[in-house]
């Protein structure tokens, strides 16, 4: 779901690739770092959304909220078998700083029931999104889950031919309007859609009307 814009893997796929590497031998590493800690809405982790459990998890970003903080959370022999094979150090690591402020993260994230509002403002942006494409030919798909949406640029619906030209142009407009979006996946015409989990559902609607006036600007309308 991260850097291609908010693709959702299809129900299963996880799950026998997982089962895949596990009998090669290998070991299942979910990346959390941007659609852990509730953005997806329906789960805390976006791996628990595809019924699998990981043998290593990273997290960051929204572990500190803004404090660079960081972290690797593994099965027990995964860490001893580590630990035997050399040293490892770490200026940082493990500042009693840094644990209070990632625990006091997880209390307000408790506490205020962002996943909660992660599933809320989604939906509100993801039904905005798709009444914006019925007068915009150039929004191919609406991508993703909870508060990490994609929005996929094409130049029309019949081609699907990608639009990262339109897309970087559509971002600085929105820049322009007061909203920060970022042009990724492959092509660079995914317009990713990653507001902080304490959006309000004004907000989601400033966004909503800066991406069909950006869109406007930029492309045109149908």
């Amino acid at each position: 779901m991260g850097n291609q814009g908010g693709i959702v893997l299809p129900h299963g796929y996880l799950k026998s690739v997982y089962a895949a590497i596990r009998a090669a031998g290998g070991v299942c590493i979910a990346d959390e770092v941007q659609v852990g800690y509730g953005r997806t809405g329906s789960h805390l982790w976006a791996f628990q959304g595809e019924d699998v459990v990981p043998d290593i998890v990273c997290v960051a970003k929204a572990a500190g909220n803004g404090f660079p903080l960081g972290g690797v959370i593994c099965r027990r022999e995964l860490a001893e078998a580590f630990s035997s094979s050399g040293t490892f150090f770490s200026s940082a690591g493990g500042s009693p700083l840094s644990c209070a402020i990632g625990t006091t993260v997880i209390d307000v994230l408790v506490r205020d029931e962002l996943q909660a509002n992660a599933a809320n403002i989604g939906s509100v942006l993801r039904a905005g999104i798709e009444q914006i494409a019925d007068h915009h030919e150039q929004v191919g798909a609406v991508l993703g889950r909870g508060l990490y949406m994609g929005v996929d640029l094409v130049h029309d619906r019949s081609s699907r031919a990608p639009a990262p030209v339109e897309a970087l142009a559509v971002c600085e407009r929105m820049r322009e309007l007061g909203v920060i979006v970022q042009p990724t996946g492959d092509r660079g015409n995914v317009l990713k859609l990653k507001p902080p989990l304490c959006i309000s559902e004004q907000s989601g609607h400033t966004i909503l009307d800066a991406l069909d006036r950006a869109l406007t600007d930029i492309c045109g309308t149908r």
